[in-house]
């Protein structure tokens, strides 16, 4: 028999968190070394899908990764243009990055240090990546 009529009091319902664990990568070596959790998990997610080039690896769908090295022969306002775009885009496709703030760019010669900050719901990160124009 199904129970009918009934009702849910009208108190929070809070929203179940993903976790967050997750294999640590150890980049210069190419191997997983152990895990971590919380805000470590979020950085690496970040350092890794601004590494991965979108759309070279049919691995990951089209929503992950950047296209920071189409950014060549681009003048230099329109470079940092778009690289404020397109970070912020690679980044927000993680449920858990709110947002990305105070976006720094020091362009020199062939290439570009970008400084930035990731708002998270697990805290904050002031973050660096390098790119080549």
């Amino acid at each position: 028999m199904i129970p009918t009529g009934g009702w849910v009091a009208n108190e929070s319902i809070n929203e179940a968190v993903e976790p967050s664990r997750t294999w640590r990568l150890d980049f210069e070596k190419g191997r997983a070394t152990g895990m971590i959790d919380g805000l470590e998990s979020v950085r690496q997610a970040a350092h890794k899908a601004l590494m991965t080039e979108r759309f070279a690896h049919l691995i990951y769908d089209s929503d992950y990764g950047a296209e920071l090295n189409k950014l060549i022969g681009l003048s230099q306002g329109l470079m940092q243009s778009e690289t404020r775009r397109r970070i912020r885009e690679a980044l927000l496709q993680d449920d858990r990055i709110d947002d990305v703030t105070n976006i720094e760019i020091e362009a020199s010669g062939d290439g570009a240090v970008v400084r930035f900050l990731v708002l998270s719901s697990l805290g904050e990160s002031q973050e660096e990546v390098k790119i080549h124009v």
